[in-house]
């Protein structure tokens, strides 16, 4: 069986930046163990699978080593991939997935995403992430990931944690970030998933849905521009609305094949 494939960069305006993802349009789906074993193969922070269903479409994310619920590059991978590879001539696609409806738009040079608000649960840091970490925290808060909120963006950049510690978080990775010192960005960032199978992850959208509400309450403004610090590095566009969070960026389409299975 030959499987189409393509690898996109996310949150990127050329090729060589921002996250890359694996997109594999399907027309039934594989069994969950094949699909874990493709996205193994693949080696990179997320790889898509999507069906369509109806007029909309099925979308699933999957790690190196799990399945997630939520993936905001390989959504702006795939959208990008329906977008220019697959002729989709709708205004927005819309993706059913396991945290509810998504919907993505083309706007202004972009792909512009809607996602669920995640919540701001403040709780106290526990000794083994600080120590993962590495710098004390002036905030922490919890949803499926942690918020770790730090004095500045010079820690941020200067990061050497203790992956094996961190590893020691029951949720599904740590954001470490804190404002930015300017250049057209209100914060930076960076995210760690180590129990997920990403030491860091290059880019990460769905950690905006947390990142967003924090910064806009923080800052009094509902448009802001993140930069997550990574090696790779990416600008995230972020729209605070509600219980909805509008994520946007670039992508750029590096490889395209067949996969035989």
């Amino acid at each position: 069986m030959k499987l189409p494939i393509y690898q996109v960069d996310s949150f990127a305006s050329e090729p060589f930046e921002g996250n890359p993802a694996a997109v594999c349009p399907l027309n039934d789906w594989l069994p969950d163990g094949l699909m874990q074993q493709i996205a193994m193969e693949n080696n990179l922070s997320e790889t898509a699978f999507f069906v369509e269903q109806d007029e909309d479409y099925r979308l699933r994310w999957f790690t190196p080593t799990t399945e997630v619920d939520l993936c905001g590059h390989a959504t702006l991978a795939s959208a990008h991939v329906l977008f220019e590879h697959l002729n989709y001539d709708q205004l927005i696609i819309r993706f059913d997935s396991n945290s509810g409806e998504l919907k993505v738009r083309k706007e202004e040079g972009r792909l512009v995403m809607n996602f669920p608000v995640a919540a701001l649960n403040r709780t106290e840091v526990p000794d083994f992430l600080e120590e993962g970490v590495g710098v004390s925290a002036k905030e922490l808060y919890r949803d499926t990931d942690y918020l770790y909120v730090i004095e500045s963006e010079e820690q941020v950049r200067n990061l050497a944690p203790d992956i094996r510690a961190m590893a020691k978080a029951d949720v599904r990775g740590i954001i470490v970030t804190a404002a930015a010192d300017g250049h057209g960005y209100d914060f930076v960032s960076r995210f760690f998933a180590p129990n997920a199978g990403v030491d860091e992850d290059p880019v990460t959208g769905s950690a905006h849905t947390m990142l967003t509400p924090y910064w806009s309450r923080r800052l009094g403004k509902k448009k802001l521009v993140g930069r997550q610090v990574s090696q790779r590095g990416g600008t995230v566009y972020c729209h605070h609305k509600g219980d909805r969070v509008e994520i946007s960026g670039e992508a750029c389409t590096v490889m395209q094949g067949e996969m035989a299975i």
